[in-house]
């Protein structure tokens, strides 16, 4: 999310949508990190959805970012496909802690 943020800012001189790409992808991080010393399941659950919750903003701002040709094509599939394998694997972690009593 750092290099696409130089990159959007240096490269194409965007500013505004990768501002918000970088808190949202740098958010999923940060959140999966308060998760794994969550104090209790609760805390872990919810900080877990925080992740999901900015995960999918972030897919959001690429997809934007590529309807605006500020991504090309293949950037834009790089790293969604990360993306979307991130939001994949963070709700099937939601779904198994829910089911945990």
């Amino acid at each position: 999310m750092v290099k696409l943020y130089q990159y959007l800012q240096n490269n194409k001189k965007e500013f505004v949508l990768s501002k918000q790409l970088l808190r949202s992808g740098t958010s999923v991080g940060a959140m999966v990190r308060e998760a794994e010393h969550a104090e209790t399941k609760a805390d872990f659950k919810h900080k877990m959805g925080i992740a999901q919750k900015e995960i999918n903003e972030t897919i959001y701002w690429l997809e934007l970012l590529r309807a605006t040709d500020y991504l090309e094509q293949d950037q834009f599939e790089s790293i969604n496909l990360d993306a979307v394998e991130s939001i994949k694997l963070i709700t099937s972690i939601l779904k198994t802690a829910k089911n945990i009593v």
